[in-house]
This record gives C-alpha cells, sequence and structure tokens, in this order.
C-alpha cells in the first residue's frame, strides 16, 4: 500500500478551515459534518503513518483501534 499520511492531513486540515468558515457564517451543522471528516482523515493519517489500515467512518472506533 503507497504511504499517504501526507494527503490525509492536507485534507484534515483543508476541511477544518472549511468548518471554521461554515461556522464563521452561522452553517452549524455544515462546520460539524466538516469537523468530523477533518477528525476522520487526521486519524486515517496517523494510521497510515503507523503503518497501519483504517476502515470506516466513525472517530471513536478509530480512536478505539488505533494501533500501539
Amino acid at each position: 500500500m503507497v504511504e499517504r499520511s501526507r494527503d490525509w492531513m492536507k485534507q484534515a486540515e483543508r476541511d477544518l478551515d472549511n468548518a471554521k468558515f461554515e461556522m464563521s457564517g452561522g452553517f452549524y451543522e455544515w462546520a460539524c459534518f466538516l469537523s468530523q471528516q477533518a477528525a476522520e482523515k487526521a486519524l486515517k493519517a496517523a494510521y497510515q503513518k503507523l503503518g497501519g489500515e483504517a476502515f470506516g467512518h466513525s472517530v471513536s472506533r478509530l480512536l478505539s483501534n488505533m494501533p500501539e
């Protein structure tokens, strides 16, 4: 598998920036959605960096299954 942790993290940072923008406009539902996406992508970056594979979209599940 190709190591893409940098790509995942860059996408996470963009999602977080967009969440802040949406929040400033009062679009809280979009801010929440994009924040979740940012967290998911940042975790997938960490998994990749540690040599693991992440599956699914649940942030809590990704955290609980994080490799040591």
